[in-house]
């Protein structure tokens, strides 16, 4: 049988990630255990959470369970908590609901790229690469600053060509953490501009913003968006519900955008979605977004997780950027070598995830979504294995 191109492109693409997960579960069902692989609960659900979900499961109509585009009530919810966070002037036509993040992303991938173009994406940056695959368009990586982590803007202009038709930005980042300064996204928005002039075609921003909620330290954060009228927002519930098997999620237009294209945009989402496959979330994820806009997890239990970790990692030896938003830990393999790492600690029956997953070989990343009794239990393990 041969398969189509995009179907072996993303393959190609997610390969270290199956690898990992086959790894991973051939491990399964060890007693004791410690995951910190990735970002999923270690507890109950949040009580806000699941009354959202109850309140709104009895039918109050025929059609409560009937084909869901995007609703109005959940656009509308969106566009007041964009308003009131961003402070830019969102209105609910520039919503489109999606099943999370990843199909916000999809949906930004088709709404303004052809077969062939060029999408530039961070590195390490997560799953980009095998989407673009999927959707026939050509990656091209562009490295944060090798030191720390931060936006390269000089990296991101040598990576386009006049084949370049979206630049990806996530902030704060996964794995790093990073969060992108307001200087800094407005050098990235010259850089665009001159780009686009120079070109005679717009290049567009897509800011990836599912941890936008998730800040330490009192960090602030600007969106992409306040900077370069054309820009485009993913978001996912999942992360600050810590609920991603529950998908909810959307993509913004910046109200910046003129007018004029941000109409034929709007017009467009509902036909793109419908013909991907209806990608609209489920109708009773669209009836609770309202409720959900002011549910989070415990961002300063995280905070403490955060700091409780590097200071005894730090004290071991490990190199680690201190992540200043998301929910994980981004360090140095001991050795450099993160498969023999990660094998390592497993074997131990400790679970982290290798930097190859981000094409970054010589790094590691550690879940904070994990319990406080689960970190402790890894810390020795991490200890015995770390670079001292």
């Amino acid at each position: 049988m041969e398969l189509s191109k995009r179907a072996l492109a993303a393959r190609d693409a997610i390969e270290p990630v199956t690898s990992f997960f086959l790894s991973l579960r051939a491990r399964d069902g060890r007693p004791g255990v410690v995951d910190l692989t990735f970002g999923d609960p270690h507890e109950m659900p949040l009580p806000a959470f699941v009354d959202a979900l109850r309140a709104n499961l009895e039918p109050r109509a025929e059609d409560w369970f009937a084909y869901k585009s995007s609703q109005a009530p959940a656009q509308e919810a969106v566009a007041a908590g964009l308003r009131d966070e961003l402070g830019l002037p969102f209105e609910p036509d520039d919503i489109a609901m999606t099943q999370g993040a990843f199909g916000a992303i999809s949906v930004a991938f088709r709404l303004v790229a052809d077969v062939g173009d060029e999408v530039v994406i961070p590195q390490p940056g997560w799953f980009y690469a095998p989407m673009l695959g999927a959707a026939d368009l050509v990656a091209v990586r562009a490295p944060l600053d090798p030191d720390t982590f931060d936006l390269d803007v000089d990296a991101v202009a040598r990576a386009i060509t006049p084949r370049t038709r979206i630049v990806v930005v996530n902030s704060p980042a996964n794995p790093t953490g990073r969060v992108y300064t307001r200087d800094r996204l407005a050098e990235l928005a010259e850089a665009l501009e001159s780009a686009s002039v120079r070109g005679g075609r717009r290049i567009w921003l897509l800011s990836d913003e599912p941890y936008r909620r998730i800040r330490f330290d009192g960090v602030d954060f600007t969106s992409p968006a306040a900077c370069y009228p054309w820009t485009l927002i993913d978001y996912s519930y999942g992360k600050v519900l810590l609920a991603p098997g529950q998908r909810l999620g959307y993509l913004a237009l910046s109200p910046l955008i003129p007018r004029t294209e941000r109409a034929e945009l709007r017009a467009a989402m509902l036909p793109l979605q419908m013909g991907m496959g209806w990608g609209f979330p489920d109708a009773l994820m669209q009836y609770a977004a309202p409720a959900l806009e002011t549910v989070s997890i415990d961002v300063a239990e995280l905070e403490r997780r955060r700091d409780r970790m590097v200071g005894a990692l730090g004290e071991a030896g490990y190199a680690l950027t201190v992540p200043e938003g998301a929910f994980y830990l981004w360090g140095a393999a001991p050795g450099g070598d993160a498969t023999a790492f990660v094998a390592a600690l497993a074997e131990r029956g400790v679970f982290v995830l290798p930097g190859t997953v981000f094409n970054s070989p010589g790094y590691f990343r550690i879940s904070l979504t994990a319990t406080t009794p689960m970190l402790e239990r890894a810390l020795p393990v991490l200890r015995a294995l770390g670079p001292g």
